[in-house]
């Protein structure tokens, strides 16, 4: 199953006074590239976050977005960083001196500094926070591999309707191929016993030497790779989990055999084919970036 790496998921949980809300977006990536955003009050369980994410996701850059309510009443807590406080008030010390000026600090100076005094909520069970997270966590999640799934249908669509015009090209090509190599010699041999025709040289040899010719613009190998290529890459789409290296590398092979195939041909029907076959697997490797 075709997965883009392209989706969107939000879930939300409410219960008693307490409410978690979790948005999860993500593109296109060649690792798996996870940020998480979230209250500080919830950074003990990150890592259970990340393996959560895991089990879900193979490959793309997700950002996570995590809110955390708890509405409860009576169950704050003003706690002081007194260790933050006194950097703080070393700071201040420190300027007074290097600048000679007075050092006025007064405890609402402090107060108003980053981070010394700040609300925690003393109800609040880690463990029950965890189960309430990771719970809204995952229906994001399932939201978020749903759309990927919906998204990846669409580009397994398209790029098997390529594949489809990929073969066409192929199959014209192999048609075509043994007519134009059987031409090619012909003309090679005529030229070869024009100039050669006051010279004595057995004709078998001559036939020998065209053929060997003859058989470097041959692209039955080439031709042959591609269409297992096209095959392998059509089965690849529909098998499950993550597909998307596969895809990339096949996308590789049958560009390596296309270029070959133009290289060695000098006939002008095929070499429009070719371009054209090009082309398309071009596309198709754009589109595969997409895929998880």
């Amino acid at each position: 199953m075709a997965k883009s790496m392209t989706g969107f998921g939000r879930f939300e949980v409410s219960r008693s006074d307490r409410k978690v809300s979790v948005e999860i977006k993500s593109v296109n990536h060649r690792y798996l590239e996870l940020g998480v955003k979230m209250p500080k009050v919830l950074n003990y369980m990150d890592a259970d976050i990340r393996n959560k994410v895991k089990e879900y996701v193979k490959r793309g850059k997700l950002d996570v977005f995590i809110i955390y309510e708890n509405n409860a009443e009576g169950d704050e807590a003003v706690v002081i960083n007194e260790a933050l406080a006194s950097e703080y008030v070393n700071a201040y010390a420190k300027l007074s001196e290097k600048f000679s000026i007075e050092n006025d600090i007064k405890t609402s100076h402090l107060m108003r500094s980053p981070d010394v005094i700040k609300l925690e909520n003393t109800a609040d069970n880690e463990e029950i926070m965890k189960e309430l997270v990771l719970e809204t966590v995952e229906g994001a999640l399932k939201q978020l591999v749903e759309s990927r799934i919906i998204e990846g249908e669409k580009l397994k669509a398209n790029i098997k309707e390529k594949l489809t015009s990929i073969k066409k090209c192929v199959d014209v090509i192999e048609a075509k191929s043994p007519e134009i190599v059987k031409e090619y010699q012909d003309k090679i041999y005529a030229k070869v016993k024009e100039l050669l025709d006051d010279t004595q040289i057995e004709e078998s040899r001559i036939v020998q030497e065209v053929t060997i010719f003859a058989d470097k613009i041959c692209v039955d190998e080439e031709i042959v790779r591609l269409a297992a290529h096209v095959e392998s890459m059509s089965d690849t789409l529909d098998k499950e989990g993550s597909i998307g290296r596969n895809l990339d590398f096949l996308a590789q092979e049958m560009n390596r055999e296309a270029n070959t195939t133009l290289s060695k041909t000098s006939d002008k029907d095929i070499s429009e084919i070719a371009i054209t076959l090009k082309t398309d697997i071009e596309k198709v490797r754009e589109q595969i970036q997409n895929i998880e």
